[in-house]
């Protein structure tokens, strides 16, 4: 009995040594390949190989010409698969991000700013022209699993005006699984949940899958307690009146198919007040909507529906979707949209500028009453 102990013992011992020295040896050789791609602006602060990963900490990106930080994360940590050093492909069974943060920035151009390293286009054209003469293919890479613990995303929106709008995401966690380089056409699993800051924070989760290559995408999206101020700069244009509060429960299912959306939902405006005056929101008279905001208990329940092909130059999806919401607010009020809806929805043939303009039209229906 002791005899068959001992040699349990020993091939628990050698078969757990030789997983340790494969491992080893496959993180080896993503090091090396990660040290390539560090170039101008990145920096880390240390990377160790141990047993069955590779980590590295301190990770800083910075843009090289305008010096704004743009990338900070804690921790990296990468789980090789045994035999990936072995065979041409790059096989990664978890790429765990810890603690990241993501700075974004959009100019009063739309020109966006983000933690994305330039790429020098003659230098990979040169690159690839070498690899072709040689016969080489790029480098086949799978990663079974890539999620994020504790991220955060910060995004200034300076095209809506002054000031800025300033989306604050906390304590996000991202998982994507059956990741493919380079990209083919398939689905890969997704889950979202995170937290917005607002005048009291408010939480988004999402669950589905994403094709990375082409975009489609089927997606249940939920968020719960949304400070609307937070979106002020996007819709001022259409609110003329003091909205001091209001926050946003809303749930919807996404569809994107070759680039068309489909996106129908429902939402709840909760504690929704405004400061009874002059001005409109969404073109109704301040006093009107007051006054049927009291009969509502200050809190409205509507559905909507944001549909349209997002290659469509007439498409706006942020207008689509006010305008949409605008409707769906009026109607729930009772708001007697039906007077004007021929104007209304005949401006949707000339996508959301036409609709915003159909809309308009309730701004006149109540001028007249007065």
């Amino acid at each position: 009995m002791k005899k068959w102990l001992i040699f349990a013992a020993v091939v628990v011992i050698l078969l757990v040594g030789g997983y340790l020295f494969l491992s080893y040896q496959a993180v080896k050789f993503i090091e090396g390949r990660l040290q390539k791609v560090i170039g101008p602006g990145l920096t880390i602060a240390e990377i160790k190989v141990k047993p069955t990963c590779l980590t590295a900490r301190g990770i800083r990106y910075e843009d090289p010409l305008s010096k704004g930080q743009f990338l900070q994360i804690e921790e990296v940590r990468i789980y090789p698969a045994l035999r990936s050093f072995l065979k041409e492909s790059l096989q990664i069974r978890e790429v765990a991000m810890i603690q990241p943060s993501f700075f974004f920035s959009r100019s009063r151009e739309g020109a966006l700013s983000g933690p994305w390293m330039p790429v020098e286009k003659e230098k990979g054209r040169e690159v690839s022209e070498k690899r072709e003469e040689k016969g080489e293919e790029s480098t086949q890479i799978k990663i079974d699993r890539f999620r994020i613990q504790k991220g955060s995303v910060n995004f200034e929106d300076r095209k809506m005006g002054e000031p800025p709008a300033q989306i604050r995401l906390r304590d996000l966690s991202f998982d994507i699984k059956d990741i493919r380089y380079p990209l083919v056409s398939h689905q890969s699993p997704l889950e979202l949940e995170g937290k917005m800051e607002g005048q009291k924070e408010g939480s988004l989760s999402s669950k589905g899958w994403i094709d990375i290559k082409t975009s489609d995408m089927e997606m249940s999206f939920k968020a719960q307690g949304i400070d609307v101020k937070i979106f002020e700069p996007y819709y001022r244009k259409r609110v003329s009146a003091s909205l001091e509060s209001g926050y946003i429960d809303m749930e919807t299912e996404v569809t994107v198919k070759e680039r068309m959306i489909n996106a129908p939902g429902r939402m709840r405006l909760s504690d929704l007040r405004i400061k009874e005056g002059e001005g409109t929101i969404f073109y109704i008279p301040a006093r009107t909507l007051v006054s049927l905001l009291k009969k509502k208990g200050n809190r409205i329940e509507t559905k909507f529906l944001v549909k349209g092909n997002m290659d469509d130059p007439q498409f706006d999806l942020r207008e689509t979707f006010l305008t949409r919401v605008g409707v769906s607010v009026a109607e729930a009020l009772g708001v007697p949209i039906r007077i004007v809806g021929e104007t209304l929805f005949k401006g949707t043939e000339k996508g959301a500028s036409g609709i915003t303009e159909g809309f308009k039209s309730i701004e006149r229906l109540f001028k007249k009453k007065k």
